[in-house]
């Protein structure tokens, strides 16, 4: 499941002929991840420190390495994902990585086991913000089935009562049916709530695509920030243990 906020990074203003005021980036995250994340990082932090202050001999320090290295990946991993859109550009900030897509030169949007963006050279990339969850696909599936037969029903039961009244002990029921009906009617079909954010993103790169200032070139940058600090855990770990 996934939420959209506003941004809390400063943005830059729009390209001279578009626009002349400063704008905002919708975000999208994914709150199950966020929460995970914190719960195993309070775990880690917990146990961490209890090793460091109680530990003896080479515990502490082995405790310390194994935060060094723990701490950023799992930030990476459940805190860090996140996706920027705004009437430009797609900025999709993965574990390791931090990928601007002008959408100019996004190809297509895909949804399967993942949720993917490719650009204009054939080059995937996941989007971690916005994981896929089969439950929710299949409890979105069972709420459109059941609104579906609802709707049916409910044509039925009006279908009879023009007949001469002879569904006339179903009325109570068709009216409740009815009313399910006109609510999928209104609603429209239920999606997951990832399925809904991809269809918001297609329909965003649909109308924006041909804009000069969603124009560009794709850039990647590696977060250092996250894999230095887990690089040199691991080697402190490494040296920790072939010390014996």
């Amino acid at each position: 499941m996934t939420t959209p906020d506003p941004s809390r990074e400063p943005e830059p203003t729009k390209p001279a002929g578009t626009a002349t005021t400063p704008y905002k980036d919708r975000v999208y995250r994914s709150p199950a991840g966020v929460v995970g994340g914190v719960l195993v990082l309070a775990l880690v932090a917990w146990l961490g420190i209890d090793a460091v202050v109680v530990g003896e001999g080479r515990t502490p320090w082995l405790a310390l390495a194994t935060m060094l290295f723990l701490a950023p990946l799992v930030f990476a991993y459940t805190l860090r994902p996140a996706l920027f859109v705004n009437d430009d550009r797609l900025r999709v900030r993965n574990p390791l990585r931090l990928i601007v897509l002008p959408w100019g030169q996004v190809a297509s949007l895909r949804s399967g086991f993942s949720n993917e963006v490719v650009d204009d050279s054939g080059t995937k990339y996941q989007l971690w913000a916005l994981p896929v969850s089969v439950r929710a696909r299949s409890k979105a599936a069972r709420q459109e089935a059941r609104a579906a037969r609802a709707a049916d029903g409910a044509g039925r039961s009006g279908a009879g009562r023009g007949r001469g009244g002879a569904g006339v002990p179903g009325g109570v029921v068709g009216a409740a049916d009815l009313g399910a009906g006109a609510a999928l009617a209104a609603g429209g079909p239920h999606r997951a709530e990832t399925d809904q954010a991809m269809d918001e993103l297609r329909e965003l790169h649909e109308r924006r695509q041909g804009e000069p200032g969603a124009q560009g070139e794709v850039t990647v940058r590696w977060a250092y920030e996250i894999i230095a600090p887990a690089v040199a855990g691991a080697v402190l770990l490494a040296v920790l243990w072939g010390l014996g």
